[in-house]
């Protein structure tokens, strides 16, 4: 198999596996991970943590007792137990994930385009929501976990997860060429109105084309590209001053850049660089934080 990066959080005891996908996955895949998450040990450890979009769907297995949970944002109940198999459309803002008890988790990290292949969908029909993988895959989603938690062994878990994905797929389809060519530019210039221009299509028809395999619409994809490329700047320099992240990622202002993190995290720059997250977008909230 290939090589696993193993990251242990300086949080708790958590430990995140990862991998890139083989050949046959990497179309429609990006990453491969494992994550196994010990519960909190003092009272005033987070029992919840935010998770940050990427702009990418997910599809994850708990493979542990406990299903995954989210909390409303305003409230103390919890908003949606979403079972043991989950897929994970693409979001342009937080959500708020339980963690107050240990948990095994493995899943992949989808590219553009993969919810047609997968699911027969497209990933605008899973925008911003949460869908039990049983309502799309029916019983054989919960037949899936059952093999996952049979392999026992992480790195025996993210082989059988492969393998089960590779049999599902079909043979790789390439991106529409208007999407392919925005997605290439997006990774240096974040100007829609260049995208249009240069896929030949009319703004509301290159939007159209866009969501359908990305899910989110062009702007506010760009958007949390740029937030993310500030999470990786600030993971690779914990030291860096966010005024100089701010300018560098192209935001108007500090104010602007303030705005945008809070929308898109959940939390302040400051209290997300405090917590030190076990992964870039996975931010422990404790409670002097709600």
């Amino acid at each position: 198999m290939r090589a696993l990066r193993r990251l242990t959080s300086t949080w708790c005891a958590d430990v995140l596996l990862t991998c890139a996908p083989g050949a046959q996955l990497r179309p429609f895949v990006r990453c491969v991970w494992l994550s196994d998450q010990s519960a909190p040990q003092e009272p005033l450890e987070a029992h919840r943590e935010n998770v940050l979009p990427t702009g990418d769907m997910h599809l994850v297995f708990r493979l542990s007792e406990r299903p995954v949970v989210l909390f409303d944002r305003s409230a103390e109940a919890p908003e949606l137990v979403l079972g043991h198999a989950v897929v994970g459309g693409p979001r342009s803002g937080y959500y708020t994930k339980d963690v107050s008890l240990p948990a095994r988790s493995v899943g992949v990290q989808l590219r553009p385009g993969a919810a047609e292949a997968l699911f027969g969908m497209p990933a605008s029909e899973f925008t911003e929501r949460h869908v039990r993988l049983e309502d799309l895959w029916g019983r054989s989603a919960s037949l899936i976990r059952d093999r996952l938690i049979e392999a026992s062994d992480p790195q025996r878990q993210l082989r059988v997860l492969e393998a089960i994905l590779s049999k599902r797929l079909p043979q790789p389809r390439a991106l529409h060429p208007a999407v392919a060519g925005a997605l290439q530019q997006f990774a240096s210039t974040r100007s829609v109105r260049e995208a249009v221009r240069r896929s030949g299509y009319s703004h509301r028809g290159f939007v159209a084309l866009f969501r359908r395999s990305v899910g989110l619409a062009p702007k506010r994809y760009a958007r949390v590209l740029r937030f993310q490329n500030v999470l990786a700047e600030c993971a690779a320099n914990r030291d860096v001053a966010w005024a100089d992240l701010a300018m560098k990622a192209g935001y108007s202002d500090q104010a602007h850049f303030n705005r945008e993190f809070r929308e898109f995290a959940g939390v302040t720059p400051e209290s997300y660089r405090r917590v030190a997250p076990r992964a870039s977008h996975h931010v422990p909230v404790p409670p002097d934080f709600r």
